[in-house]
């Protein structure tokens, strides 16, 4: 896993960080790191949730799912139920890439997102069964 998060140009972390020091193994693989806070996270310097701009598109960063989409989303990335999810619901696509710790009746995972020419155009599930 770390050799591939070096490749990434960002590090995105949906909350419930819970060990703070993995935050640190992160930041050392050199991409930037953004991470929102999670209802298991006492930290209060990371916001609950965060909007980027990413390729002409508007992603939303929160780890509880939001009841409503602020306008001009793309798509609602998010954590919190341990559980891969890809749906596209109302024109705004929710992505949620699993758990590596404590994943919830399916095997660890996470993400790789990959944004061209103003479209998402994938969503990789990786699995990381044997490392977490």
């Amino acid at each position: 896993m770390p050799a591939r998060l070096k490749r990434a140009d960002e590090i995105w972390h949906l909350g419930d960080v819970c060990e703070p020091e993995i935050l640190e193994e992160f930041a050392q693989l050199g991409p930037p790191l953004h991470v929102v806070r999670g209802n298991c996270d006492g930290y209060e310097g990371w916001p609950e949730s965060l909007e980027l701009i990413r390729g002409g598109l508007r992603f939303l960063l929160t780890h509880i799912p939001p009841a409503e989409v602020p306008a001009g989303i793309s798509a609602v990335l998010h954590g919190h139920t341990h559980v891969p999810r890809d749906e596209m619901i109302g024109g705004v696509r929710w992505l949620n890439p699993g758990c590596i710790t404590r994943p919830r009746g399916v095997e660890p995972t996470f993400a790789w997102l990959t944004v061209a020419r103003g479209k998402l155009t994938s969503w990789e599930l990786v699995r990381v069964s044997g490392e977490a």
